[in-house]
């Protein structure tokens, strides 16, 4: 019988740098506390950007960041070919320095199949890390279908076909691995990204992000047009201008949206409302998110974000924020009474949810609590990593 002394896991991501993917991250530190050893192949970006360094004993190795594809069949097979590339260029290093017994790949894209068909002769399993719903993201962020989305369905089920084990990250996706691509359920594990509650602790906050405001909202997270930034601005307008709300926004994040955002907020004359902080972590990042009174999530329903569980509502969660979103599968699922939800994907609405828990503190005390209690008692970290243990452990006994 083997233990995890016995295996090297290689995980391959590819749209974040590594640690600053959580998920992934949380992932790496568990199963390296578990006893695995642990590689990962990651771009370069956001100041994670020395090629190679061994972090809280799991070692990374890092490629130059691909161009983010916008738009286009031939943007796509730009930045997934130099991807590619690298993934296959630095296993071979991972490989020289310790053979790896499976392949941990995280989408999007639906590709690392690719790398793990190539190592599946010398005995390398795949485990398939269902991050995003490769199809629906295209649709959303085109607005069609068509020939690249069909494309995305089959490299979908063809990664479902090679994984010998995947993970979902909620019971959505789960229900997608099993009736989209036709794995048996004692083959998917549902492991939650979720944080850690014990360094998610709730505090004053640095209150200088309030800017004399009565009510300062949150943001955190990637701010793309698929996250609906431009709603927000628009329930912003709503507040401050007919509702003649004392607020203040407070942005955290990066993407490929957010000069659109920053323009669309001075179109609307609403600079004075707002502070893009830009990407924040570790202590700066708790001290701005325990400063809001409101968290908010904007993401539109739509195909993917119905069935996406949003990092940020769980963050809000945990540290005891009620929340604001419009009203998705999953984000009710995660939230249940610790948020408040807007209908149609009206930001009218969404800002009169905001107006409610503004003009209500003991309403916002009551949800914030409910949110970390059930944080708590089911969807922290702790209650994911046994499942994501379970996982390796089914891979392992195939």
């Amino acid at each position: 019988m083997t233990t995890p002394q016995d295996h090297h896991i290689l995980i391959v991501v590819e749209n974040l740098p590594v640690p600053l993917d959580r998920r992934v991250w949380l992932e790496a530190t568990s199963l390296r506390n578990a006893g695995y050893e642990v590689s990962i192949i990651s771009p370069m970006g956001r100041g994670w950007d020395a090629p190679y360094e061994v972090i809280e004993g799991v070692h990374i190795y890092r490629h130059a960041m691909p161009v983010e594809a916008h738009s286009g069949v031939r943007a796509y097979v730009r930045e997934y070919s130099h991807a590619i590339w690298h993934w296959f260029r630095l296993a071979r290093l991972v490989w020289k320095r310790r053979p790896f017994d499976a392949i941990q790949g995280c989408n999007p894209p639906d590709l690392v199949f690719l790398l793990a068909l190539f190592y599946r002769r010398r005995g390398v399993r795949y485990m398939f890390d269902h991050h995003d719903v490769s199809p629906e993201l295209y649709e959303v962020k085109f607005g069609k279908r068509g020939p690249i989305y069909h494309l995305m369905r089959v490299l979908e089920r063809i990664s479902f076909k090679v994984a010998d084990v995947s993970m979902a990250t909620n019971d959505s996706f789960r229900d997608i691995a099993i009736n989209r691509g036709d794995k048996h359920p004692r083959d998917v594990f549902t492991v939650r990204s979720a944080p850690r509650v014990e360094h998610f602790l709730p505090a004053a906050g640095d209150q200088t992000y309030r800017k004399g405001a009565r009510t300062l909202i949150g943001y955190v997270g990637v701010i793309g047009q698929q996250e609906g930034m431009d709603l927000l601005v628009h329930a912003a307008d709503h507040l401050v201008n007919t509702l003649a709300a004392s607020v203040h926004f407070l942005i955290i994040g990066f993407g490929p949206a957010r000069r659109d955002m920053v323009r669309d907020v001075a179109d609307h004359g609403l600079d004075a409302y707002f502070t893009f902080a830009g990407p924040l972590y570790d202590c700066d990042l708790l001290a701005a998110l325990n400063a809001i009174d409101i968290g908010v999530a904007p993401d539109p329903k739509n195909p993917m974000n119905d069935i996406s569980t949003m990092n940020k509502v769980m963050e809000y969660m945990t540290l005891e924020k009620p929340v604001v979103q419009f009203d998705l599968t999953e984000g009710r699922v995660s939230a249940m009474q610790s948020s408040l939800y807007a209908t149609g994907n009206c930001p009218v609405h969404f800002a009169r949810q905001i107006d409610k828990l503004m003009n209500d503190s003991g309403l916002r005390q009551q949800m914030g609590q409910s949110g970390r209690q059930r944080v708590i008692k089911e969807l922290s970290w702790a209650h994911s990593e046994p499942q994501l243990l379970a996982a390796y452990d089914r891979l392992f006994a195939k």
